[in-house]
C-alpha cells in the first residue's frame, strides 16, 4: 500500500477557478483549475528512478505493485490528492501568447516526506485540462522517454533540474503529426510523473500582471517566497527586490551549468522558465555534439534560431526582463528589479569564469584565461570538433606533453572531419602551446588538475542519437534500453568499462535522422 503525506498549499491558499467543468476556457482571477486525469486501459510501469523512489519513501517494491501503476497512470488517487492545472501565461518566441496553463500536465498534489521536503507530483500526458485548447492533453512514448530520461540525467550531471519518478505506458494509441507536415500517425501513448520543489514558472506572474490583476499577483508572490524561499528575511518591496535577484542568480547558475555540459533548451519560451532556477519542460531539446555557438535542436526554431545554444544566457535576460515588466506593479521604483536584472549577469559571469576554470583545470581564475576559452571554442566550431570528446581528452592529457597531444587516438575521435582535423592541426598546436604556459604558472600538481577537470567535463551525455534508440526499441516493445541508458546517465563522470559505446561521438547515420539531430515540438 503506497503511504504517502500531502500538504497541498497551492490549492488550499490561492484561489480556484470556480467553474469545475471539463470545457476549454479563459480563467480568471484563478491560479488553478480542479482537473481529474482520464483513465487509460492498461496502464503499466517502464521505467522508475530508484533515487527519486528514496526521496519520496517509496521502494522498488513499491513500484512493482498494480496500485503504482494505476496511480501514476491517474486511473487511481491516494487520500491526499487533489489534481489540479496550474493557470499561467507566456512570451513564446519573443511573443507575448497570453493564457496557457497546464494543457496535458495534471498534478496530483504536494508530498511531504519525513525529511521535511516538499516535493510536487504532476502527470504529463494524463489527459485534458480546461487549458488544452484543441489538444487531448495525452502524450506519446517517444517525447516521454526523452523527458524520463533527461530530466534524471540532468541531475545527476549536476544542473539544476526537474526530476522524474516514472514512465507509464498506457495501452492506447495517441494520434501525433510529428513533423508538421500533415502525415498524422497513431503512436504509443505514455505519461510520465515529473516531480519538483514547485512547477511556478515566470508565466505564472506574467498572467495577472497582463490582465492588470495586482492583487492576485501580489498574493501569488508572497506565497511563493513564503513556501518556497523561506530563507528571504525582509518585508514588502525589500522582500520582494530580495526574492527577484535571488530569482535571476538562480537562473544565472542553472543556464551556466548548461553552457559547461552542451545543453540546448530549445523551446526556452517564459513559460518554461522555473522560478526556482530549475531546468523544466524538456521537450526538442538536445546536446551539441560537434561544438556550434549557432545550433538549435528545434525544428521550430530553425529559421530564426532564437534558442541556439550560444544565445542560451542572453534569452535567460531577456525572460528574466519580461518577469520584472510583470512584477513592476509591485514596486514604487524600478531600481531594486534592475538591481535583480544586474545580479544575473554578474552571477552568470562568475558562472561562467568557474566553468573555464573547471573546465581547463586551473588553479582559480586569471586576466587572459576567458580569452584562452574563447580562442578555443572558435578552433572548436571551425575545425567541427565534438565538444564532449575534446574536453574529456584535454582532462586526461599529460600537461607536460601537451605538444603531441592532437595526435592520440582520444583527440583524433573527436573531430567529426577528417580534412577539418588536418587544416586545423597547426592552430590547435598553437593553442596548446598557450594551454601549457597557462598550466605551467598555476603550478597545480597534475592529478589534482586531472580531478578537476574530470568533474567539470562529462564522459557520458545524453546525446539525442542514444535517446533515439532507447525509444525505437521500447516502441518496439523492449524497455531494457531505457533502463541500460539510465544506469550510464547515473554516473556520467565516471569511466565505466564495457560502455564505451555510450560515449562516442554521434554516428554519421544519426545526422540527419529524425530524432538524432533536431526535433519538432510535437509530443
Amino acid at each position: 500500500m503506497l503511504d504517502l503525506t500531502f500538504d497541498n498549499a497551492f490549492v488550499r491558499d490561492l484561489p480556484g477557478d470556480p467553474d469545475t467543468s471539463a470545457g476549454v476556457r479563459q480563467v480568471e482571477g484563478a491560479v488553478w483549475s480542479a482537473a481529474a486525469p482520464t483513465p487509460v486501459p492498461e496502464p503499466r510501469v517502464l521505467a522508475y528512478s530508484a533515487e527519486m523512489l528514496a526521496h519520496l519513501g517509496l521502494t522498488e517494491a513499491d513500484a512493482a505493485t498494480p496500485q503504482f501503476a494505476d496511480v501514476f497512470s491517474g486511473n487511481a488517487l491516494l487520500a491526499g490528492m487533489q489534481p489540479y492545472a496550474a493557470n499561467y501565461g507566456g512570451h513564446q518566441f519573443g511573443v507575448w501568447a497570453g493564457q496557457l496553463g497546464d494543457g496535458r500536465a495534471i498534478s496530483l498534489g504536494d508530498v511531504v516526506t519525513e525529511a521535511g521536503e516538499r516535493w510536487e507530483l504532476q502527470l504529463k500526458g494524463a489527459g485534458p485540462t480546461p487549458y488544452s485548447r484543441s489538444a487531448d492533453g495525452r502524450a506519446v512514448l517517444r517525447s516521454s522517454i526523452r523527458e524520463f530520461l533527461c530530466s534524471e540525467a540532468m541531475h545527476h550531471l549536476g544542473v539544476p533540474t526537474t526530476r522524474a519518478l516514472c514512465l507509464i505506458g498506457t495501452g492506447e494509441q495517441v494520434v501525433r503529426d510529428m513533423f508538421y507536415d500533415g502525415r498524422a500517425a497513431p503512436e504509443p501513448g505514455a505519461i510520465v510523473c515529473r516531480v519538483a520543489p514547485s512547477f511556478l514558472r515566470f508565466g505564472s506572474f506574467e498572467l495577472p500582471a497582463s490582465r492588470g490583476d495586482t492583487g492576485l499577483l501580489r498574493q501569488l508572490v508572497d506565497f511563493c517566497i513564503r513556501r518556497d524561499f523561506p530563507e528571504l528575511d525582509g518585508e514588502g518591496e525589500a522582500l520582494h527586490a530580495a526574492w527577484f535577484s535571488e530569482i535571476c542568480r538562480r537562473s544565472a547558475v542553472m543556464v551556466a551549468h548548461w553552457m559547461r555540459v552542451g545543453f540546448v533548451h530549445g523551446v526556452l519560451n517564459t513559460d518554461n522558465m522555473s522560478i526556482l532556477g530549475l531546468t523544466i519542460d524538456y521537450g526538442p531539446y538536445g546536446w551539441i555534439d560537434n561544438f556550434d555557438p549557432g545550433w538549435t535542436p528545434n525544428t521550430t526554431d530553425a529559421r530564426r534560431k532564437r534558442y541556439r545554444f550560444g544565445q542560451q544566457p542572453a534569452v535567460a535576460y531577456w525572460n528574466l526582463g519580461r518577469l520584472a515588466g510583470a512584477l513592476a506593479p509591485l514596486f514604487g521604483d524600478p531600481a531594486p528589479l534592475q538591481a535583480g536584472l544586474q545580479a544575473y549577469v554578474d552571477a552568470y559571469n562568475a558562472a561562467d569564469r568557474d566553468n573555464t576554470v573547471r573546465k581547463l583545470g586551473l588553479a582559480a581564475y586569471r586576466v587572459g584565461d576567458s580569452a584562452l576559452m574563447q580562442s578555443l571554442q572558435e578552433l572548436l566550431a571551425e575545425a567541427e570538433v565534438d565538444m564532449t570528446l575534446f574536453f574529456r581528452a584535454l582532462s586526461d592529457c599529460d600537461p607536460d606533453a601537451l605538444d603531441g597531444a592532437m595526435d592520440s587516438a582520444a583527440f583524433i575521435d573527436a573531430f567529426y572531419d577528417a580534412d577539418k582535423r588536418v587544416a586545423s592541426a597547426a592552430a590547435f598546436r598553437d593553442w596548446m602551446k598557450f594551454y601549457q604556459v597557462r598550466l605551467t604558472a598555476d603550478r597545480l600538481d597534475p592529478e589534482q588538475r586531472r580531478r578537476i577537470m574530470r568533474a567539470a567535463n562529462p564522459r557520458y551525455v545524453l546525446r539525442n542519437y542514444l535517446a533515439q534508440q532507447a525509444i525505437d526499441r521500447a516502441t518496439r516493445g523492449d524497455m531494457d534500453g531505457i533502463t541500460e541508458l539510465l544506469e550510464v546517465m547515473r554516473r556520467p563522470y565516471e569511466d565505466q568499462p564495457g560502455r564505451e559505446p555510450f560515449a562516442a561521438r554521434r554516428p554519421d547515420w544519426a545526422r540527419d535522422k529524425a530524432g538524432c539531430s533536431m526535433l519538432s515540438c510535437s509530443s
